[in-house]
């Protein structure tokens, strides 16, 4: 583990260089460049207060303000976003970067860390834009906006730790990228973004306790929407999980490093 770490160090270079080129060839050939960071989640933030409070009149229980929803939507939408992100790009990252582990010399789980960062300012802009939202719209939930921290290291530990793993795994087994595709888009609608929770039939209630992201993206909307301190012993389970989950991953990483190379 600490030579995974002081190896990153020493390679940080490699790894804030790559993040600038990603965002560099990203939006060299658009017109409006890096703005488009501002335009697609402002988009995104626009269409869901028109649409769900305006049009629909959607409205949440027990929360008086009109933009209610929106703000519970957003809330799961965007921070879910940042989990599928890294999981979907650090599960195809070691095969989409074979030319560049068998050229260069460099510490290969350096890869999963430049698309998590990458992730991150990405989330960031958008999380950015989101919160002048409710700030102009008078519902920002004040003090308990700073749990968004703890619960954000929580989800980034249990998306690395199953990006990596995923990441690994597919560079033998071709099929788990395909799977993971398929099975994420199943996994958003398993988790209450969309819909409240007190909506699903009993029966359902305890799979999705089985749901680690419920726990979480329930932590963010008990914060953005009920302007009230998330439920820890509801968080402290992922935590441990995504710690188990980073430990597998590095030890699958360590034993298999060499054999990556020949099956990539």
């Amino acid at each position: 583990m600490s030579a995974l770490l002081s190896a990153l160090i020493r390679y940080r270079g490699f790894v804030v260089g790559s993040v600038k080129r990603e965002f560099q060839s990203r939006y060299r050939t658009s017109m409006l460049g890096a703005l488009w960071l501002v335009l697609q989640p402002l988009a995104m933030i626009l269409v869901y207060t028109v649409i769900f409070s305006e049009v629909m009149r959607s409205r949440m229980p027990g929360v008086p303000s009109k933009f209610g929803y929106s703000v519970y939507l957003c809330a799961g939408a965007i921070t879910w976003g940042l989990f599928a992100e890294i999981i979907t790009r650090s599960q195809g990252v070691f095969v989409d970067n074979a030319n560049l582990i068998k050229k260069l010399s460099f510490p290969r789980i350096a890869l999963p860390m430049i698309v998590t960062i990458s992730s991150l300012i990405n989330f960031a802009i958008i999380f950015s834009l989101f919160t002048i939202f409710l700030l102009v719209t008078g519902n920002f939930p004040g003090i308990p906006f700073l749990a968004l921290i703890p619960l954000l290291i929580v989800q980034i530990v249990f998306s690395i730790g199953l990006g990596i793993t995923l990441g690994v795994l597919n560079v033998f087994f071709r099929d788990v990228g395909q799977f993971m595709g398929i099975f994420v888009q199943f996994w958003f609608w398993f988790t209450p973004i969309v819909y409240p929770r007190h909506v699903l039939p009993d029966s359902l209630k305890p799979w999705i306790a089985l749901n680690p992201m419920a726990d979480l993206i329930l932590g963010y909307q008990t914060i953005l929407v009920d302007r009230a301190w998330p439920n820890w012993n509801l968080v402290w389970p992922v935590l441990i999980l995504g710690l188990l989950l980073c430990m597998l991953a590095l030890h699958l990483f360590r034993h298999h490093a060499a054999e990556m190379v020949d099956e990539l």
